[in-house]
């Protein structure tokens, strides 16, 4: 991880890949470099830090390769900063994703007399293709040389190179992912499509176990056996416009706000469900997988499909279910939710999923994205573009999307609620959460109240039980906050012996079946001089008697609570971020897409 950018035409490549670079800044990083080629000699820039310290130098050239570290293999410096050169600097690389053998690599590369410059498993990789060029130099082919490479190295990869007195760059993917940017008279490489739109709206999506080969005017693409393969063109729908902050202060409260629009085309959306699929699925059971936020909307998931179409869900965390033997079978039906549709784990419990002959479908985000293309049926997430690390609008259309699935898997019977798919469509959703929305001055004034304690505990139960998790979760990546989310009811299970003056509770509490329960947590948490914030639902004036601070929410239908209840969440942990001058949307040590394991 994280960011890979390469660029091959007639313009001077230094400030597209720069620019290629900030595009890529939202996947989270903690150094970049770039190397360009002029003169047939390699100009190589990279620092520890932001892309924005790229900007003092400027190399010449119209050929090159830029790359945005996120740390795995060493500590982030200059030295283990990419790209990396070989000992005769002919060769540079980029290179997202884990060697797992490079130590084995590393040794017999040593045999050979190379030193390495760096801590990282990436280095490997230059050599090794500078060793194979020059062994098998009757035809000297950087292409035949990266084959020869490929062979050799175990793990997740994807990486570009060149080499300084040719007019070429070659791509490889295997585990990470890697698209060619096609242009007129210029073509790109990158990781990533937001790097490249600026430029051209015409992808060509790499498939694990392929490699690429660009010049000025062709685009080449061949299997790991040196066969050439017909190229799929696609063309993106969304500008860069999109990705832009358009006013916002950061990227993350821009995305916040442009939920009530994810709602109105999510609910645009038809989702239909084979019938006989249907119909073996309910004979067993649903299983979904995911990491972090997908994860929590998944568990909203579980409890919306159990309660609308009566079919048992488990919810797994894809990186333990892909290192266990899970018991699924053809009747099985495994969902991946994904926004970016490359985290790692999640494609590798996908692939385990099929393997089993289990039938897959993905919620995912962007279109063509590995899990998209791999899954029997991709059901697009309406979120549109989302920059900012911690995920907001994604969680939104994820849930959504559930929300319709259920009522698609329950067919005609609606069996387990009250609640039909009319009145789901009818209960104004979108214009409910703008009036959540609007309570964004007063959950500032609330963050700034708060945001001096070192400790929070979430709660909630049932459906809003997730959304402790997810509040928790966002204090968490963006202010670094210390907070755990509970199930409400399991306070009394060993949590409640963190309730304290100095650690403040937020308590999810609408008006629904569970009122009375969970009213009755936050008094266990009053009496022992905790303090309380407590999302309720609006008129409710018993919960005054038992809180320090309410958020009051509409009323709405108790199944959809979560739509409206996670607004205030997110708020409260960006303003409470902001508050403690966090970079919002970089935060520390984090990256938006996970393609190792």
């Amino acid at each position: 991880m994280c960011g890979i950018i390469g660029y091959i035409g007639s313009k001077e490549a230094s400030n597209i890949l720069i620019q290629g670079l900030e595009r890529l800044e939202y996947r989270g990083y903690d150094s970049a470099g770039i190397c360009t080629i002029h003169n047939q000699t390699l100009h190589l820039n990279k620092k520890k830090g932001r892309v924005q310290i790229l900007k003092s130098t400027s190399l010449p050239g119209t050929i090159g390769i830029g790359h945005t570290r996120w740390s795995t293999h060493g500590k982030p410096s200059d030295q283990n900063a990419h790209p990396f050169l070989d000992a005769k600097q002919e060769f540079a690389i980029v290179h997202n994703g884990i060697i797992e053998n490079y130590l084995e690599l590393k040794e017999e590369l040593r045999k050979d007399g190379v030193v390495f410059t760096s801590e990282t498993d990436s280095e490997v990789i230059v050599h090794l293709i500078a060793k194979y060029y020059y062994l098998f130099d009757i035809h000297k082919d950087i292409k035949e040389a990266v084959l020869k490479t490929i062979k050799e190295l175990q793990g997740a990869y994807a990486f570009c190179v060149i080499k300084n007195d040719t007019r070429e760059i070659i791509g490889a993917r295997n585990g990470s992912p890697l698209i060619i940017g096609v242009g007129k008279n210029e073509n790109f490489l990158a990781s990533d499509v937001s790097a490249v739109v600026e430029h051209t709206k015409n992808v060509i999506y790499l498939n694990d176990f392929e490699l690429a080969r660009i010049s000025p005017e062709k685009v080449e693409v061949f299997n790991f056996q040196g066969e050439e393969m017909p190229l799929d063109i696609r063309e993106i729908h969304w500008d860069i416009e999109q990705a832009q902050k358009q006013g916002y202060k950061h990227f993350m409260l821009k995305e916040i706000f442009e939920q009530p629009k994810v709602i109105e085309e999510s609910l645009k959306q038809n989702i239909s469900i084979n019938e006989m699929i249907i119909q073996k699925i309910k004979e067993n059971t649903i299983t979904i997988v995911a990491c972090g936020t997908a994860s929590y909307a998944g568990l909203v998931g579980k409890y919306i499909i159990e309660k609308i179409a009566r079919i048992p869900v488990v919810v797994e965390t894809a990186s333990e279910f892909r290192h266990k033997d899970p018991i699924i079978s053809e009747k099985d039906l495994v969902i991946a939710i994904s926004q970016s549709g490359e985290t790692a784990d999640t494609l590798e419990a996908i692939r385990i999923a099929k393997r089993k002959r289990a039938r897959t479908i993905g919620i995912i985000n962007v279109p063509d994205s590995t899990i998209a293309r791999e899954v029997d049926q991709v059901i697009y997430t309406k979120a549109g573009p989302e920059i900012g690390v911690a995920s907001t609008k994604a969680f939104m259309a994820q849930v959504i999307t559930i929300y319709k699935l259920a009522f698609a898997l329950a067919g005609k019977e609606f069996m387990g609620t009250e609640l039909k798919e009319e009145e789901f469509f009818a209960s104004n959703l979108q214009k409910k959460v703008e009036e959540v929305l609007q309570l964004s001055e007063f959950i500032k004034e609330l963050a700034e109240k708060y945001y001096h304690y070192h400790n929070f505990i979430y709660i909630g139960r049932n459906v809003n039980f997730p959304l402790a998790l997810e509040g928790a979760l966002k204090l968490k990546e963006i202010s670094y906050i210390n907070a755990e989310g509970y199930a409400a009811g399991e306070l009394k299970h060993g949590p409640i012996a963190l309730v304290s003056e100095d650690t403040p509770t937020l308590a999810i509490c609408p008006k629904d079946a569970l009122y009375d329960k969970t009213f009755s947590n936050i008094q266990e948490i009053k009496a022992r001089s905790g303090k309380v914030i407590v999302i309720a639902t609006q008129g409710d004036e018993k919960i005054k008697n038992v809180s320090n601070d309410i958020i009051y929410i509409p009323e709405i239908y108790e199944l959809l609570y979560p739509i409206l209840a996670v607004i205030p969440l997110q708020l409260f942990a960006y303003y409470i971020a902001d508050k403690k001058e966090c970079d919002i949307d970089k935060p520390r040590n984090l990256a938006k897409s996970v393609t190792v394991e």
